[in-house]
């Protein structure tokens, strides 16, 4: 089983995410964070399970779906998981990876 690190940058995206939905409605805001997180939980099992970003140069950055959302994490070496971001399917995700 892996470790999951949320970096710095990922909670960020959460907390943006949680922010802009709780205009309308801060239930579904913390519903989706949550569900966001409990997806990611499925790679404490099975880490590559995300499919390979192919444009990535230097880390082998993987893309885990949820919902709208695209969830990027990087499997290091110690069996530990950094989750790098979480973007909408609408965002030009090149531009953050």
């Amino acid at each position: 089983m892996v470790a999951i690190h949320w970096t710095n940058e990922a909670e960020l995206w959460l907390r943006d995410i949680h922010s802009y939905i709780a205009k309308d409605s801060k239930r579904t805001a913390s519903k989706v964070v949550s569900d966001i997180y409990n997806k990611v939980q499925i790679l404490k099992n099975f880490p590559t399970i995300g499919y390979a970003y192919d444009k990535s140069e230097k880390d082998s950055i993987r893309i885990l779906l949820y919902g709208h959302y695209r969830i990027a994490y990087v499997l290091k070496e110690g069996n530990v998981i950094d989750i790098l971001g979480v973007f909408h399917g609408s965002l030009d995700i090149e531009r953050y990876l």
